[in-house]
């Protein structure tokens, strides 16, 4: 039995207690006539749980590299080529640029990702055996899980087809992904060419599926009710992602909600990340219908752009900032989001500082939750498992 008291915390903002760790996993109190191997003092500092990024790209991350500078970019094409000229620049290898991104994400208070890497031509399969050696090296302080994206498409780029089969096969990811059926991918006004590779993967080898949809409208939409319907003829819901769904939050507020229900009844989840006002997925009316929504931080200084950090606070920050939250109860919401909507789609328990819920915590210096989403205090502890992973911005070996 593993034991480690953390005194002097303040779940939530509360009143100060003690959290008690026992393998991995809170207790109650301490176990009759249990001694704690390490006692952590909190100095009164908030506890919040350790949060989820449940869309990001860490192959395609400039992160530590010198800087690189950027051509505007007319469409996902440009975005597509963009991508091939850092990766053939880059100095660092996809895993130690992965990893040195995923380090950092632990020391801001990241306990789990869906990690989304390149498989085409251009790349082969680099991207996700680079990834699994970033995830092996940062094992019981990050969960990772992995999806093989064909970020080049699957009809317009021969040879990617042939390589998601060979990630899946291999057991090398946990899910394969798909993009813009009906727009980019060229698969026609539902996608189906481009679905029935993955669902055929899904079926044959067990992987869970995520979509990117960036098409509005009709090309949107007309793939995201196809997927729907696959998803519940197959039996397959609560294994099928769609994410950025950018067709959704333009639809007229009875249609939005027909359509979340349709989500719902099949099983599938959504992912936003944010990036605009007009953008971002409404995601308190989705949960309320049913739909599980999760937060990420999509792209992290790639090619596409130069923000990102991989700090899910300050994601749930600019989720906040979007959606104009401005009461308490707006303003954790957020930071909800980014706790347990990701767990919930990666199908990770809840960590919600409860008896038997998993020990992964974040200590930072504040007043309330509200006020953590908006000032962003420094991490100065994470805790994966009841053990300290993480100091003062600083991963611990």
């Amino acid at each position: 039995m593993h034991v480690t008291l953390f005194r002097q915390v303040r779940p939530f903002g509360g009143p100060v207690t003690d959290l008690v760790a026992v393998d991995g996993v809170l207790a109650a109190g301490l176990p009759p006539g249990a001694e704690p191997a390490a006692v952590v003092d909190g100095g009164g500092r908030i506890a919040l749980p350790t949060l989820v990024d449940a869309h990001i790209h860490p192959d395609k991350t400039s992160w530590g590299e010198p800087w690189y500078s950027r051509r505007p970019a007319a469409g996902l094409p440009d975005f597509v080529a963009g991508d091939v000229e850092l990766y053939e620049h880059q100095r660092a290898p996809i895993g130690e640029r992965a990893h040195r991104l995923l380090a950092h994400a632990v020391t801001r208070g990241t306990r789990a990702v869906r990690a989304h890497v390149d498989v085409a031509p251009a790349y082969g399969l680099a991207g996700a055996t680079g990834l699994r050696e970033a995830a092996g090296r940062l094992a019981g302080k990050l969960d990772v899980q992995s999806v093989a994206f064909p970020q080049h498409g699957v009809l317009r780029a021969p040879g990617a087809a042939e390589l998601l089969t060979e990630a899946a096969r291999t057991g090398l990811v946990d899910a394969v992904g798909g993009i813009d059926p009906a727009g980019f991918d060229g698969g026609g006004p539902d996608g189906r060419e481009q679905f029935d590779l993955l669902f055929g993967l899904a079926e044959r080898y067990g992987v869970l599926l995520d979509v990117h949809l960036h098409d509005r409208g009709a090309a949107g939409l007309g793939p995201l009710r196809e997927l729907a319907a696959r998803t519940a003829a197959a039996g397959l819901g609560g294994r099928v992602t769609a994410s950025h769904v950018f067709c959704l939050p333009e639809l007229p507020a009875d249609e939005r909600e027909r359509l979340a229900d349709l989500l719902a009844d099949a099983g599938i989840a959504l992912t936003t990340v944010a990036p605009s006002a007009h953008q971002v997925l409404p995601f308190r009316a989705l949960r309320e219908r049913g739909v599980p929504v999760g937060l990420g931080s999509d792209g992290v200084r790639d090619s596409w752009s130069p923000y990102g950090n991989a700090d899910m606070l300050h994601r749930a920050h600019l989720l906040g900032w979007t959606t104009d939250a401005r009461t308490d109860a707006e303003l954790t919401d957020c930071l909800e989001l980014a706790a347990h909507g990701g767990a919930e789609l990666l199908g990770l328990p809840r960590a919600d500082l409860a008896p038997g819920a998993p020990a992964d915590f974040q200590l930072l210096d504040g007043e309330c939750v509200p006020q953590v989403v908006v000032d962003l205090p420094a991490r100065e502890l994470v805790v994966k498992a009841g053990r300290v992973v993480a100091e003062h911005g600083k991963l611990l070996d």
